[in-house]
């Protein structure tokens, strides 16, 4: 009767170790990231006013290609954009931001990022029009876990 208790037991924990051991990595699996901003940012047909905001992978875990942009506490969705894959070298232990340097009169434009310990990263797609003018844009890039772009605007 011992026997039997124990291996329930033990079946009992393996299952429910199978049940919560996703939900613990939920927020790698889908590479959050909160990132705050001190000053208005573009992203594809939008505008994000400064503030902080959570960028969160979503749909199929294998394609890792739509991103989703909430406020910082998750209640409001800004923006579902689709990416494309970027690489780089070698990964830094921190969120790694690549921003094309605008004109004053405009906000800097995100284009890619990098998620902490990733030689895959994300970069945002924007129109054929305005692909080529970012194209010529200096790049910028900040490594850091909350990002103060303040200093990086070109003003």
């Amino acid at each position: 009767m011992k026997a039997s208790k124990m291996w329930s037991l033990v079946c009992t924990f393996v299952v429910g170790a199978a049940v919560f051991l996703p939900i613990a990595r939920a927020t790698e699996a889908n590479e959050e990231i909160m990132v705050t901003f001190n000053q208005p940012v573009e992203i594809p047909g939008q505008v994000l006013a400064a503030g902080t905001y959570k960028f969160v992978l979503v749909g199929d875990p294998f394609s890792r290609s739509l991103v989703r942009i909430y406020s910082a506490d998750g209640k409001k969705a800004y923006a579902t954009l689709d990416t494309i894959a970027t690489e780089r070298r070698a990964p830094t232990r921190d969120v790694t931001i690549t921003f094309a340097e605008r004109a004053s009169s405009q906000p800097e434009a995100l284009l890619n990022w990098f998620y902490p310990g990733s030689t895959t990263g994300h970069e945002l797609t924007y129109p054929k029009s305005e692909e080529k003018e970012l194209a010529q844009d200096q790049r910028q890039v900040v490594v850091a876990g909350s990002l103060d772009t303040s200093n990086h605007s070109g003003n």
